[in-house]
Parts: structure tokens; sequence; C-alpha cells
């Protein structure tokens, strides 16, 4: 293969690759493929561009000096007919892909022909990140500057096309000063500065795609039409794994089978439709949501997540879609190849566990609630851009688990009254022992394991975390929990373990109800207090002391939630809020150029003047706490007035009548 078949380009950072395609007049084994693509002459021309910028290929040159260039990168990006891939961690991932049209065609101006024929609704618009999507975008800018000018256009709908067409310039600016940013940052922050795009949601994907099916399937598949199936020997994603990234290969080929290929362009052709084949069927399998959950899920990232509606909407079942829609869009089904159907069978299962006992608070909704507080703390705080993907997938799984078959009693009922289960963890965090040992019991069975493709080391973290999480959402620990960190926030310096911190986040998600919207909280706080009543039944029918709350006839309600506000939730709150924004200001403090949704400027109290430097997050639960408390409030003193006047009547009536 001559030079002309393909030539490093290193205009960009290490492992970037323009290939074009060309024809040798042989057909090249596989080992002579891979041994021409590390030529001399290659070598040459790479050692004499790093020379000219020596400071953007730092990590290419240490491979150059072992003699094996682009063996070891973390990422490859390749340029094919106007199409751009890149290849991370042996995964293909399309970062950006233009339309297969000619420049001459795409930069035309439209017809207005065309234009007359363009539908201006935006309800089936592909997704921004999409290769079709700044044609879509480019086309409606051109109608509605027609339209503007002849004075056609409602406000409504100039609104939301121009807010598309923004958020599709956004998309391509990111993907295309990604690179070079990463490149002009130091090393030490390379390490540090990960910011994650969420996936798309299964049903926006499933949507896009039934009503584009036809045109985008016929955009994407222009460059790949020459390409036949039996054109894809097995070993293209091993070569392109071991050879771009730090992916070893896990199988080797017979020293008899030596697939061929015409050049390198074909070679990853080959790749990406294998896996453009696996992509597809995988997404085809993903669970179909119904409309109406479809409906709910839009306002997932707000704080006050409605989850009584998706309850609703989800036919009593929001584990199910919420928990499968979260692990869908940080990309842990995709990361760690988890089957969507033992997805959903697992999901199914610790639906069933949450309904068994028939709690009032403690069932299937509040593991909603907690999964989808804590979707918050990842995703508008930052959070997520500091943990791994692992750490990510467990976190998420910690929260759809942490209550799992709970049996709507306390720990302190369970060593009161001798239960089985309190005999087994003897008296130690009865009820988080039980949720995690039965989370992990249920994922044994090969039917609901979800961690069947996690390597062992992958597990034993996974493990870990999950265990620390759950047990640090017993009450038993809050106190202490909440006082190491603070010790730990007090220091000059302070390095948060990143179990602690995740730990933490947790265990206020799951106490975060008095920090919603009044409306969800009162409802929260109504369905805790019928199940502390019943279990104060249970505890008179025992003979057993009533634990705090648990006696209906003398629990105070207001009361009792002023206290657990202002002794419990505001605290805790304040704290996480504090170890995010210690964990999270270096991270922006090194990318001021970005920009982040979750922060907002702080006030100097002495100067009044904003301070850029400290960095802090949005804390919406502060004024939900504040009104929550206030309404509370109010509702005690009527309580106490009422109380006041009910004694004075019984009073009256135990008096005796005057004598005569």
């Amino acid at each position: 293969m001559d030079d002309k078949t393909a030539k490093p380009d290193l205009s960009g950072q290490c492992g970037q690759v323009q290939c074009t395609e060309s024809v040798t007049p042989t057909d090249l084994s596989f080992e002579e493929l891979r041994n021409k693509f590390d030529t001399s002459a290659t070598h040459a021309l790479v050692r004499r561009e790093i020379a000219s910028k020596p400071s953007t290929h730092g990590s290419a040159t240490r491979q150059v000096v072992s003699g094996k260039i682009f063996k070891k990168c973390k990422s490859a990006t390749f340029q094919i007919d106007g199409a751009t891939y890149t290849i991370e961690q042996g995964a293909l991932t399309i970062v950006r892909r233009s339309s297969s049209r000619s420049k001459t065609e795409s930069c035309s101006t439209p017809t207005d022909e065309q234009l007359d024929q363009l539908d201006l609704e935006t309800e089936h618009l592909p997704a921004v990140d999409t290769p079709d999507a700044c044609d879509k975008a480019a086309l409606r800018l051109r109608y509605l500057l027609r339209q503007l000018n002849r004075g056609e256009i409602s406000a409504e709908t100039l609104q939301k096309n121009l807010q598309y067409a923004a958020k599709v310039l956004e998309a391509v600016y990111i993907d295309e000063t990604k690179d070079r940013r990463v490149a002009e940052q130091p090393r030490a922050q390379q390490a540090t500065l990960h910011m994650r795009r969420l996936r798309t949601p299964c049903w926006a994907r499933c949507s896009v795609e039934k009503s584009n099916d036809a045109k985008r399937l016929a955009d994407e598949d222009d460059e790949l039409s020459e390409v036949q199936p039996d054109a894809v020997p097995p070993e293209v994603r091993e070569w392109l794994a071991s050879t771009f990234t730090r992916q070893l290969a896990t199988a080797k080929r017979k020293s008899d089978e030596k697939p061929k290929f015409r050049s390198v362009a074909h070679a990853i052709r080959a790749g990406i439709f294998v896996d453009r084949i696996y992509r597809r069927v995988t997404s085809t399998a993903l669970m179909q949501f119904p409309q109406d959950v479809v409906r709910v899920l839009k306002t997932l990232d707000e704080w006050s997540f409605d989850v009584f509606t998706l309850h609703e909407a989800a036919n009593g079942q929001p584990v199910k879609y919420l928990g499968y829609e979260l692990l869908n869009r940080y990309g842990m089904i995709h990361k760690f190849k988890v089957p969507p159907t033992i997805l959903e069978n697992f999901l199914g299962r610790i639906e069933e566990g949450y309904c068994r006992f028939h709690n009032p608070y403690h069932n299937n909704l509040h593991a909603a609630d907690v999964a989808q507080t804590v979707h918050y703390m990842l995703c508008q705080t930052g959070l997520m851009n500091w943990l791994s993907d692992l750490e990510i997938f467990a976190t998420l799984v910690a929260a759809v688990v942490h209550d799992y078959e709970h049996t709507g009693t306390t720990n302190n009922f369970h060593v009161m009254s001798g239960s089985d289960t309190a005999l087994l963890y003897n008296d130690r965090a009865v009820l988080e022992n039980h949720h995690i040992s039965a989370a992990f019991r249920l994922m044994r069975e090969e039917e609901y394991n979800i961690l069947q493709n996690l390597s062992r080391d992958e597990f034993r973290e996974f493990r870990t975390l999950v265990i620390d999480m759950v047990l640090a959402t017993d009450m038993s620990f809050h106190f202490q929990q909440l006082k190491n960190m603070r010790s730990l926030l007090s220091l000059a310096e302070p390095t948060i373990d990143k179990s602690k911190a995740t730990s933490l986040v947790l265990h206020c998600c799951d106490i975060s109800h008095p920090a919603k919207r009044w409306d969800l909280h009162h409802r929260w706080t109504m369905s805790l207090l019928d199940e502390f009543f019943l279990q104060g039944d249970k505890e008179r029918d025992l003979g057993l002391p009533f634990s705090p709350l648990c006696d209906r006839n003398n629990t105070l309600v207001a009361e009792s939630q002023i206290g657990f506000i202002e002794f419990i939730v505001e605290p805790s709150m304040g704290v996480c809020a504090d170890m995010l924004e210690c964990i999270l200001g270096p991270l922006h403090s090194g990318n001021k150029s970005g920009t982040n949704a979750a922060t907002e400027p702080t006030i100097d109290e002495n100067s009044g003047a904003e301070s850029v430097n400290k960095f802090k997050i949005r804390k919406p639960w502060i004024t939900c706490l504040s009104d929550n408390k206030k309404i509370w409030k109010e509702q005690a003193t009527k309580d106490a007035e009422a109380r006041a006047n009910q004694e004075q009547e019984e009073n009256i009536e135990v008096q005796p009548p005057p004598e005569e």
C-alpha cells in the first residue's frame, strides 16, 4: 500500500487518522494490511509533524518512540467520505456525520418550490445531533427568512423553529471544538475534565425513528452501500480495538484464516458496518414507552418531578420505565452491554419486590422518586462529570434497589419484635442489609443478571459501591455521616472519597421529599404517617411500646414535620451542597470557558459584587424547604388553637353543675 492509501492527519489530537479510499492492485492479507499501516514513511511523517508542534503531540511522541504509532491511544477519529467516526475503548461511536450529498449541492440555496413544501411542525424533527439535523435547520431558517419578509409567520412557530436551529448549532459547535479544547488544555486538567452528554431518551429516539425512518436510513447508509455482509470478517473489530485503543484482543485468529481487504478504508468501513448492525438490533430491542409515560418523562430533569403522575401513566410501574430510561440516558445499557430484555425483567422483579408488602410509603413510588432525585443530583449539578461510568451505574442501581422488599416497618420494630431478619443480620442495619442481599441474590439468576458482562474487577467495585451507598441510608448513621463530612470539608485541601460522596447523595435523596414542591411533600408526608400508624397498631397488638410518630392518637403532624425539616433535612442538604461545590469547584475553575446550567454566580456579602471565582450549584430545595416549613408552622398554629378549644370544651363538660 502506497502513501496515498492512508496518511495520518496530525493536525488534531493523537490518534486522529484521515482515511481516503483507494484500491491496491492486489488483495492484502489481514496481517499484511496491518504491517503496511505501520510503514516507516508514516512514522517519518508523524515525527516531522510532532517536531513542528511538540506541545500538542505528547502522547503521540511516546508512541513513535516505542515504534507503535496509534497502538495505545484512548480514542481514534476517522473521516471517510465526509463522515466522521470515533473509536473509544473498542466501541465505534459516530461523533458527527455530514450529509452524503456533495458540498456544492448541500451549499446551494433551496428553491421556492422546496420551501413551499416545507412543514414547520417541530414535533417529529430529528435529534439535534443526528445526520440530517443541520440540513433541516438550514432549510427552516431559509423558509423563516422568506416568511418574515412576507409577514406570514406566527410568533410561536418562529420561536419553536429558532430554538431547534439554535440547539443544532450548539451541538455542531460542541463536536467541532471538542478536540481542539482538549488539545489546548494542560495534561493535568485532561485527567479531571470530562463533560458528559446524556444519550437521547429511548422514547425520543423511537418517535424520531418512526417519523423519519425512510430518509434517515437512506442518509446513513449511502457511504456504506458498497459493503457486503460477506466482506465483514469477525476479526475487523478486534483489529480496530487492539490497534487504536487500549482494549486487548479477546481472541486469536487461526494461522490459516487470512481475511483480505483492498484498503484500510474498506477495513474501517467493514467494522462500522458490523457495529451499525449491532446498534440497530439493540435499538430495535429497546423497551417501548407508552405516550402517557413519554409525556411525563419529558419533565424528568426537574427538581420537583411528579412521580405520582408517572405512576398513573405507567399503570403502576414507575420503576420499570424510569429506571430503564435513566440507565439508557447515562449510556449504561450500551457501556456495560446490558441486554434490554434482561434489564426489563430485572426492573419488573424489583418493582414486584417493592409492592410485596403493600406499604403506603416505602413502595415502588418511593423508589422511582429517589432514583429521579439522584438523577437530578448527577446531571443538573454536574456530579456525573466527576464519576466514572461504573460509579454512575452503581449509583443508579443503588437508588433503584435501596428499599427493595421493605416490610413497611422500621429497624427498631424488627429488633424489638425479634424478627427473623433481625436475627439474620444481628440487629445491625437490618432492613438495609436485606435490601442489598435480596437485590444481589436476584441478580445471580440468569434472567435478571444485568451485571453478566462486567469483568470480575468491575463486579467487585460495583458491589462494594452499592453496599456502601445502601447501608448509608440507615438513619442511625445519619448524624455520624454528616459529622464526618463536615470535618472533612473543614480541611484546607479536602480529599473526598467517591464512595462517601455518592453515599451522602443517596441518603439526602432518600429523605428529600420535604424539599420538594408542597403538593408532593404533603402527599408523601400523609403516606409516611399512614405507614407509621400501621406499625403502631402492630406494636400495640404485640404489647410493645410505640415507636416515635407511630401512635395515631398522639402524634402532632405539623410539629413533627417542622422538626424533621429543621434538624434533619436542611442540615443534610446543606452539607451535601457544600460537598458538591467542593468536589466540582476545581473542575469548573479549570474549564471557565465552558458553561454549566447548574451553576449560578455568588454574591460577596461585603462588597455586593458578583464573585466569578467561587463555584456554586443551584439549590432549588432551599425555596421549597422554606415554603413548606412556613406552611407547616401555620398549620401547627391552627392545630394548637383547635386543641386548646377542644380542651376548653371538655373542661366545661366535666365541671359539676352549680348547687341550687
